[in-house]
Parts: C-alpha cells; sequence; structure tokens
C-alpha cells in the first residue's frame, strides 16, 4: 500500500485525534494530498487538501476552526489533526494524492488513495 493511512480511533465528543498518512514510496513530495471521509450510507467528501509545500490549504465549512491540515518539511507525511469532535465527524477517513502540485477541491484529480481509517466520535 503506497498510502499509509493512521490515527482513527474511538473518541467522546469534544475530544480530540491526530491522522497521519505516510508516502512509503516517497512519491508526493511534490503533490498536493487531501482527507477524504466517508460515513456509512453516504458518499466520499473532501475534508481539507494541502499543497506540496504546505503553504496552502483548503477546507470543507463543516471542519473550518476545527481541523487542521499540515506536512513534514520533507513533505512524505501529511497531518489531519481534528479537534472539537462531533458525533457527525465519524466516519472512515482517506489521504490521497493529487496529480498536481497545488491542493484540489476535485476528487477525480486525486489519483493514488490510501486504504481509510476509522475515527468514531461518541455524543
Amino acid at each position: 500500500v503506497q498510502l499509509q493511512a493512521s490515527g482513527g480511533g474511538s473518541v467522546q465528543a469534544g475530544g480530540s485525534l491526530r491522522l497521519s498518512c505516510a508516502d512509503s514510496r516517497r512519491t508526493f513530495t511534490n503533490n498536493g494530498v487531501g482527507w477524504f471521509r466517508q460515513a456509512p450510507g453516504k458518499e466520499r467528501e473532501l475534508v481539507a487538501t494541502i499543497n506540496w509545500s504546505g503553504s496552502s490549504t483548503y477546507y470543507a465549512e463543516f471542519v473550518k476552526g476545527r481541523f487542521t491540515i499540515s506536512r513534514t518539511k520533507g513533505g512524505n507525511t501529511v497531518y489531519l489533526q481534528m479537534d472539537n469532535l462531533k458525533y457527525e465527524d465519524t466516519a472512515l477517513y482517506y489521504c490521497a494524492k493529487s496529480r498536481g502540485a497545488g491542493y484540489s477541491v476535485s476528487r477525480r484529480d486525486y489519483t493514488v488513495w490510501g486504504q481509510g481509517t476509522l475515527v468514531t466520535v461518541s455524543s
């Protein structure tokens, strides 16, 4: 598996988790990376995305002010810090590599996907 997502778990509402996305082949240092999530019975949706250098980010409205996306200086690991978690944040979270260097809000631009890590928030 090229992209390894980890860090999921079970927390109470108001708690925090930090997800990590590691690139085992070191191929996404020059690519944008996005975090997506999919709840049962729902479409996969973009949560946050970051460009290759970490200088530009985008957040879905429903996570603004609560989640922070970042990447290591070498670019091989991308994080999603999730604070003030809500019950509705419960989902399987995926990281994905964009085809370009910038960030993208279009799911079609993401060509390589990790296996997902489960986040469960209890109310």
